[in-house]
């Protein structure tokens, strides 16, 4: 999933997929490191987490942000 978001995030350009490692496209949210990352990264942010969406604030879903889950995906 985080190569699909990648490339549509470049416009189907595969340079950036290539030169930028996974964990800085879309770090995990979860982790200090990750959650620091994340919010350096220019908009729109891809941002990987396995936590469970209830344990995400309230205030997440009121947000422009999309969401996929694998367990229920719309």
């Amino acid at each position: 999933m985080l190569e699909i978001l990648s490339l549509i995030r470049q416009d189907g350009d595969p340079r950036w997929c290539r030169s930028v490692p996974n964990w800085e496209r879309g770090p995990w949210l979860e982790t200090l490191l990750g959650y620091r990352r994340a919010r350096a990264n220019p908009r729109p942010r891809i941002i990987s987490s396995h936590l469970p969406v209830q344990m995400f604030p309230k205030a997440f879903f009121g947000s422009k942000a999309k969401v996929w889950d694998k367990k229920n995906p719309k």
